[in-house]
């Protein structure tokens, strides 16, 4: 059972001044991060004798409550008994995110929808229940069949305005900047505007992105897309990126008594422009190409178009380029049965099949519990919270259900399987597939619903389901103690941990921190790094992973957990110099590459680069030994600890 820190919280903020004395809270990885209007009100003698309270260390303009391991609770808790506004973790700049662009695309996007996990689930069983009315034969005009339909489908509709709110926190814009570009996105009839019976001209006339120009801005053409930007997400994130950049550039220079209205107004000015004119035609025209080309494969090969449609559908969907599709489709089942969707329809059960595997064999509780309504979703066809919240944050899940679309597509593209009617999705698209005369068309669909739904299941039982929440259940947990303890009574008492970094050995009392040296995190040492390289010291679990790359934590399969805080105060970089090889939940092997991090960067901006190598379990240990002296390499002996 989680643990209440409601009297802890509610005594921090009393003795830090009261709510009204704070103007900032964020929190890092060990401390509570205040920004108080006037230090003198905090009590901090009353803080450092505090139980639940390490210590308390006033540096850099912040009044620091140092916490633990557990800071991320107390912080909500602090913000829950309060109702101050705080501003998370301290998270890395968006420059400073680093890694291939796969990485840090599933880094920014599973992040962005993060927050809206629950509702989107719910509002996705919401349009499964209006399906289920919709087959009984409720008319699409009863109240209720619109009342609910509004429910599901609202935030589906208007999904750019939620991640609007979402980015902006990411690129730390101002919310309401952030959400006037989303609104001007989604305006009401703005479609209307931007056509006409006959357009001005034509741009790429003959080409696969020839656009009709129905209207301009001071000239220069605005290419809107048919299907508008409702239900996007790329336009939105990519705008609300670029005003950040523009924003951030006019605060710099605007006066400050006029500066809440001038920066939003140029703001808007340039970057909603810039949404119509570069930001959304860019995408267009993706999009476009995306159906030349597909209807290029497929003139060459069904099967091969099958295959590589089922593969890629979902990875088109989260860029929004499955639109160069979608037109093509619904204009071929204008004439006629078609074939361009079929390889996509029934991917949605291998997500419900991949979901099962992970609710069976997660060790997270609430991994599981987002799971429950993401695989009810899923079979309605409803896959975001599936592939945002759970299977594109844990990749190889992912993985595995896209190559379950292309062994299902290529089986449907093989038999000749077409489509109906343009019907529902997941199991109310299955009457898009009775053909009159033809019962192998539906027999050819079910086959395939079934196939993705055990592929996705049997494909995901080969690869590691990592934690996305930073530990594991309280089951786990209660399972890891008991390991720990057979391991003691079995007479294995001590661990012997290797360096993590090479460099110069510090004694953690010498190091420039009043935390760290007074061992109130745990016993330890220090090392003066010559190399920017942190590896693991043990075999073990990644338990701590901070947003800013600067700190990791280690859970070692002897049962030691380690902190290693690569230099002082380096989460006000932001991320900056830092780039992480592992992600939270990642089982390492000893002497695995975890972070590397420039020196020079941290050096530059003032910052020691002395990293402690914390035992953050040290009641746990009778003694903890520092085994190594003057210059270690990567790999030697460090600490021995005995139980």
């Amino acid at each position: 059972m989680a643990k209440d820190y409601t009297e802890l919280a509610q005594d921090i903020v009393a003795h830090v001044g009261g709510k009204d004395n704070i103007t900032k809270l964020v929190h890092c990885v060990t401390r509570l991060r205040f920004s108080l209007k006037d230090e003198s009100k905090a009590d901090t003698d009353y803080l450092m004798k505090r139980d639940g309270v390490v210590t308390v260390v006033k540096a850099g303009g912040q009044y620091q409550v140092v916490i633990g391991n557990h800071v991320p609770d107390v912080y909500e808790t602090v913000l829950k008994v309060s109702g101050i506004s705080g501003e998370g973790s301290v998270d890395a700049d968006d420059d400073a995110v680093e890694g291939n662009l796969f990485d840090r695309f599933i880094a920014l996007v599973s992040g962005l929808f993060q927050p809206m996990l629950g509702t989107l689930s719910a509002a996705g069983m919401i349009k499964g229940v209006v399906a289920i009315m919709a087959a009984l034969g409720v008319a699409k005009t009863d109240g209720a069949y619109v009342v609910l339909n509004a429910a599901g489908d609202g935030i589906f509709q208007f999904l750019p305005l939620i991640l609007a709110i979402t980015s902006a926190k990411r690129f730390k814009m101002n919310q309401f900047t952030a959400l006037a570009i989303g609104f001007a996105l989604v305006y009401p009839n703005i479609a209307a505007s931007f056509t006409a019976e006959k357009p001005l001209y034509t741009l790429f006339a003959g080409t696969p992105i020839e656009s009709p120009i129905f209207s301009t801005f001071f000239g220069l053409p605005i290419i809107f897309p048919a299907s508008s930007y409702l239900s996007t997400v790329l336009p939105v994130i990519t705008a609300v990126w670029v005003g950040a950049k523009i924003e951030k550039g006019f605060k710099k220079i605007i006066p400050d008594v006029v500066k809440v209205f001038i920066v939003p107004f140029f703001t808007l000015l340039i970057t909603v422009p810039l949404a119509f004119l570069v930001i959304g035609p860019v995408m267009s025209w993706a999009s476009d190409l995306v159906g030349a080309l597909f209807t290029g494969i497929y003139d060459f090969s069904p099967v091969l178009y099958g295959i590589v449609l089922g593969a890629a559908w979902q990875v088109l969907v989260m860029f929004g380029l499955h639109w160069g599709l979608v037109p093509l489709a619904i204009l071929e089942l204008q004439k006629g049965p078609g074939v361009i969707l079929v390889a996509t329809i029934a991917i949605c059960f291998a997500q419900a099949g991949a979901l099962l595997n992970i609710m069976m064999r997660t060790k997270e509780d609430k991994v599981r519990q987002l799971s429950i309504p993401a695989f009810i979703s899923s079979l309605f066809g409803v896959t975001e919270p599936a592939i945002y919240g759970i299977t594109l944050p844990m990749r190889l899940p992912f993985i595995m259900t896209c190559i379950s679309g292309a062994l299902t597509g290529a089986y449907l593209a093989f038999f000749d399987v077409k489509m109906q009617v343009m019907g529902g999705l997941g199991l109310f698209a299955i009457p898009s597939f009775i053909e009159a005369g033809n019962s192998m068309t539906l027999i050819h669909f079910l086959i395939a619903i079934v196939a993705n739904f055990v592929l996705g299941f049997g494909l995901t039982q080969l690869v590691k389901i990592p934690n996305l929440f930073g530990g594991p259940s309280e089951k786990d947990a209660a399972e890891s103690l008991d390991s720990e303890k057979e391991r003691v009574s079995a007479g294995i008492t001590e661990q012997v941990v290797t360096s993590p970094l090479s460099g110069e050995v510090v004694a953690l009392e010498d190091t420039p921190d009043a935390v760290f040296a007074s061992g109130a995190m745990g016993k330890g040492v220090a090392i003066e790094p010559s190399v920017g390289e942190v590896v693991a010291p043990a075999d073990g679990v990644i338990r701590l992973l901070f947003p800013t790359n600067h700190a990791i934590g280690l859970a070692t399969d002897d049962g030691a957990e380690l902190l290693i805080h690569v230099g002082m105060d380096t989460v006000v970089l932001d991320g900056k110099g830092f780039t992480a090889h592992v992600v939270q939940g990642s089982k390492v092997k000893k002497g695995q590459l975890l972070l590397s991090f420039d020196i020079d960067t941290i050096k530059e901006a003032g910052y020691p680069v002395t990293t402690p190598i914390i035992v953050t379990n040290t009641a746990n240990y009778k003694q903890i030994e520092v085994l190594a002296k003057g210059e270690v390499q990567l790999g030697d002996q460090l600490l021995e600890l005995k139980k």
